[in-house]
């Protein structure tokens, strides 16, 4: 079975955003990869010192077949800091997988599906 780890903000630690709303269009993306038959699991980061370490424990935990980054993380100028970040600690920690980019918390399936 495949395995995909998607990674975004958490929703509830993103100032002014709908916290449960997001998170349950997360939940309903993470439900989706079941019914194609790939093993997900999902991390949701904070925008501070402690997305790191929560990223590297997730990255370690086993091997990924395909890692994405949510368009969150990646598309606001001000997280280009935190992209990186992001980007760099993938490549270092999970080499084996591929990167795929969602364009919103709905569409990590077909993006992961890009590269299975």
């Amino acid at each position: 079975m495949s395995t995909v780890l998607v990674l975004g903000f958490d929703p509830h630690a993103v100032p002014g955003m709908d916290g449960d709303g997001m998170r349950a269009v997360l939940d309903a993306e993470l439900a989706r990869f079941a019914d194609h038959g790939i093993d997900a699991a999902m991390t949701l980061l904070a925008p501070d010192e402690s997305a790191g370490p929560v990223l590297v424990a997730a990255l370690s935990s086993r091997s990924w077949d395909v890692v994405v980054i949510g368009g969150g993380i990646r598309k606001p100028e001000p997280a280009l800091l935190f992209f990186e970040q992001v980007v760099n600690l993938v490549r270092r920690h999970a080499p084996g997988a591929a990167i795929a980019f969602n364009t919103s918390g709905a569409d990590s399936v077909e993006a992961a599906r890009r590269h299975l």
